[in-house]
């Protein structure tokens, strides 16, 4: 599936091309070409940069494994996964990884999550039958992945700050959108979540699974109500506090514990670093691939040709097409992050932060993920080939959490 994905991207996009130039765009091939060159060495740049912070984390779970800690989460956790992840055998630790790896994208630490997701992918790859296609707990684990939940979407909030103060609003609230994107992130999730298990046959109307969702949503609403009343400035803050506290809280209670269990700290560090530096070294080919493809695809223009027929069929349907400029947002947001976040402040700088269509936008940005990325750089770091009904659940997890997304902001946002 993704080989014709890919395909579909460069021949698409090419044939477009090719008839625009016919049109008289003589220029639109060199932009494709760099275009390509920009993806290929940004590309590059951020595995390489992603490198530190993999060789960091990497370290950082190392000790937490020789010192126990992350059997222990995977214990705690056991009722849920055992049956949301029945595959995985009882506290192997590939279920504290993903405990871990969760955790940072709930608290909107990307930087965090990803190498703790690469870590838990090797580890699932070690109970993997079939070394070149995706078991049932991967697909699992990167559907709910890139359904994207997210409790604080602290870049959003950040950029949406910034561009307030820039567009001359005074006392504007840019973390309005905490409880919009908490609701839509929640819906992707269950969509995703109710995709592969509908798939693999599990049964999610069990205890544990319904006090999941019960305890989920008891901290989304606790959650608000404490940051809710607190001023944007103190607010941005009170987040930033709390995502940093938390993942630095946990890296000293990993060398804390495995100190005081006799471990080598520095010795296990380094080990599990160098496994970092590899997984990053061997993402490069499999990330320059899938993003020279989505150059192609947005450069001859054919995610425009794509939003223009979307707002046609919208507008001949009798649906208010309001959030349509929104709509590109979560189309990219499928195929690149950077990508979605310049659309993002995009559609902010032309219709205004403070509006329908740049809230909607945040919304979106804040509660989908990057499907297409986060199964590249996944199922490459293992050599996965074969990823079976991945993109398709995904995809599913995207549409659904925008649809939502787009719902909750007309509740939310919409005067009309």
């Amino acid at each position: 599936m993704l080989n014709r994905i890919w395909v579909a991207f460069v021949l698409v996009g090419f044939v477009a091309a090719l008839v625009q130039t016919i049109q008289g765009d003589l220029d639109i091939f060199s932009r494709l070409l760099t275009g390509l060159f920009d993806t290929a060495k940004s590309g590059f740049e951020i595995a390489l940069g992603l490198a530190g912070v993999m060789s960091l984390w990497l370290g950082v779970m190392k000790i937490g494994e020789k010192g126990g800690l992350i059997q222990l989460f995977g214990r705690l956790v056991a009722p849920f996964f055992r049956r949301v992840f029945p595959d995985i055998p009882p506290g192997h630790p590939a279920s504290g990884s993903i405990v871990m790896n969760f955790s940072a994208n709930l608290l909107g630490l990307d930087n965090a999550a990803t190498p703790l997701g690469l870590k838990a992918m090797q580890e699932l790859q070690e109970i993997n039958p079939r070394k070149d296609t995706a078991s049932n707990p991967m697909i699992m684990f990167l559907v709910l992945n890139t359904a994207g939940i997210t409790l604080i979407p602290t870049s959003v909030i950040a950029i949406r700050q910034s561009m307030a103060v820039q567009q001359g609003l005074a006392n504007f609230n840019a973390a309005d959108i905490f409880l919009p994107t908490l609701l839509s992130t929640f819906i992707s999730f269950c969509a995703g979540l109710v995709a592969v298990a509908a798939w693999q046959r599990i049964n999610l109307l069990s205890a544990p699974l319904l006090a999941f969702f019960a305890g989920f949503g008891l901290l989304m609403g606790g959650l608000y109500a404490w940051l809710a009343p607190l001023p944007p400035a103190d607010m941005t803050q009170m987040i930033g506090l709390l995502g940093s506290g938390i993942i630095v809280s946990l890296i000293v209670l990993f060398v804390g514990v495995a100190a005081w269990r006799g471990v080598d700290v520095y010795e296990s560090f380094v080990e599990g670093a160098k496994e970092g530096f590899g997984v990053a070294v061997q993402i490069i080919p499999y990330l320059i691939a899938m993003l020279v493809a989505i150059s192609i695809f947005r450069t001859s223009g054919c995610m425009g040709y794509l939003i223009d027929g979307i707002r046609h069929v919208v507008v001949a349907l009798g649906i208010n097409a309001d959030f349509v400029p929104a709509l590109p947002v979560g189309l990219m947001k499928t195929l690149s992050g950077s990508g979605a976040r310049g659309l993002m402040v995009d559609v902010m700088t032309t219709y205004g932060v403070d509006s329908f269509q740049g809230r909607l936008a945040a919304i979106i940005q804040g509660s989908t993920e990057t499907t297409f990325y986060v199964l590249a750089v996944y199922f490459g770091s293992v050599n996965i080939t074969r990823t079976r009904y991945a993109i398709a659940c995904g995809l599913i997890a995207d549409f659904v959490g925008l649809i939502g997304a787009i719902i909750v902001g007309y509740l939310f946002y919409h005067g009309g």
